[in-house]
């Protein structure tokens, strides 16, 4: 590798893109970063994160000697030869994913054989090969191209990048590869070289796995309160067989977020347009959906008809450590809320200001216990610690109701109980 190839270049400074950036000037490498949003650049040079996320700031501010961010591609062109894509991929009305931010980066590329595409963004199995294709057609068949999906969760993404479980790298052979590789072995993590259609896949086939596992513990919850068995309890004896595991047996009301739901959706409708009906994830997807509603269902056993009442969600981002609203439960609990009439009042210590451009018709309080004074039920959406660690005697003394829904058996059943409300968890006894 040449002396300009120690540097890298990031395009996309959204959630994947900015990690990766602060990731990789924490291990020493100067990172040019693009991004067409100059009001997000203009943020960002004078150090202003525009996302959540634990321990992001405190990275890119000592390492902003290292970091970059401009609107011109030509920086990164002239400083760096790995070019890092971390533009969006959202899933159109198709269901299939939209690449046309992919594709823009693809036709602002000059031709050269002294760069590489290395692709991060999420795309279905196939993009690699379609995309060389494209590469072949412009007259820039040497541009090197690598698919080296992220596995960073939201909330502990600095920690993910820095301690990875593995790198995927997936090539055809040559420099691009090889660069990659030696880009990421001071992390000591272990590496899977393959090539380009099994890395793509391996990124879906995770989510769509995790997801998978998250919507089966899910209905062993459902299934344990009509038996009456403890669902906790259950997830407690299976987790211990290492065949299983524990992680991802945390019964709920479901999954969201920028990952889980868009790549379930788009394994599928890869799986669908080769002709194949996948089934299994039909009944991940249908689980997540119909398990939020059942919330609703619990509130109207204990609170009867919704129209009037009053209920304070707890939480609303897709999952603690994060301001991340997409695909959040708390969407579509308040819409169901108060579709049946109910006034909903709701605290998040991070999230408010995303919930806000995407939940009208609900009153945000400025804490757990604003939200819940006056309400005939609370429901525990994201465990953020400091509304687990409430003070239920206070919440009590604040409610006019006692209902406590538990979204996530996050709370101490006893502890709420003692307080005198009546604790309802997801599949608990």
């Amino acid at each position: 590798m040449s002396a300009a190839s120690e540097s890298i270049g990031v395009i996309g400074t959204g959630y994947v893109g900015l990690v990766t950036a602060a990731g990789f000037a924490e291990l020493g490498r100067d990172v040019w970063c693009v991004d067409i949003d100059a009001a997000k650049i203009e943020r960002l040079r004078r150090g202003e994160v525009p996302i959540y996320e634990p321990g992001l700031e405190e990275l890119l501010a000592r390492n902003s000697g290292r970091v970059h961010f401009s609107t011109d591609l030509s920086h990164a062109l002239e400083h760096a030869q790995l070019l890092f894509v971390a533009v969006g991929t959202p899933p159109t009305y198709s269901g299939d994913a939209d690449l046309s931010a992919v594709h823009a980066v693809v036709d602002a590329i000059p031709a050269s054989t002294r760069h590489a595409l290395v692709m991060k963004s999420t795309v279905p199995c196939g993009t690699g090969a379609s995309l060389q294709r494209i590469f072949a057609e412009q007259g820039k068949a040497g541009l090197g191209y690598v698919s080296c999906p992220e596995f960073l969760r939201e909330g502990s993404a600095v920690h993910d990048f820095l301690h990875p479980d593995r790198v995927v790298v997936g090539d055809d052979g040559g420099w691009a590869g090889d660069a990659v590789a030696e880009l990421y072995a001071p992390l000591q993590a272990p590496l899977v070289r393959t090539d380009i259609a099994s890395a793509e896949m391996v990124k879906l086939a995770s989510n769509a796995f995790l997801a998978t596992k998250i919507s089966f513990i899910n209905e062993i919850a459902n299934v344990c309160e009509e038996t009456g068995a403890d669902v906790v309890e259950v997830a407690r004896g299976m987790g211990l067989d290492e065949r299983i595991g524990a992680k991802f047996l945390q019964a709920g009301i479901g999954f969201g977020g920028s990952c889980f739901p868009k790549d379930v959706d788009a394994l599928k409708q890869l799986a669908g347009n080769s002709g194949y009906h996948f089934q299994l994830l039909t009944a991940v997807i249908e689980v997540n959906d119909l398990q939020k509603r059942r919330v609703i269902g619990k509130l109207q056993r204990h609170l009867g008809e919704l129209a009037g009442k009053r209920v304070a969600l707890l939480g609303l981002a897709f999952k603690p450590n994060t301001d991340d609203m997409r695909e959040a439960s708390s969407l579509v609990l308040s819409a169901r809320l108060r579709a049946g009439g109910a006034a909903v009042s709701a605290y998040d210590p991070v999230a408010e200001e995303q919930a806000r451009k995407l939940v009208s018709g609900i009153d945000f309080a400025a804490s757990s216990l604003d939200a819940v004074r006056d309400a005939d039920a609370a429901v525990l959406v994201t465990e953020w610690r400091e509304i687990v660690e409430l003070d239920w005697k206070q919440v009590a003394s604040s409610m006019r109701g006692r209902v406590v829904i538990d979204g996530r058996n996050a709370l101490d059943p006893d502890t709420v109980r003692a307080a005198g409300l009546i604790y309802e968890g997801i599949g608990r006894r």
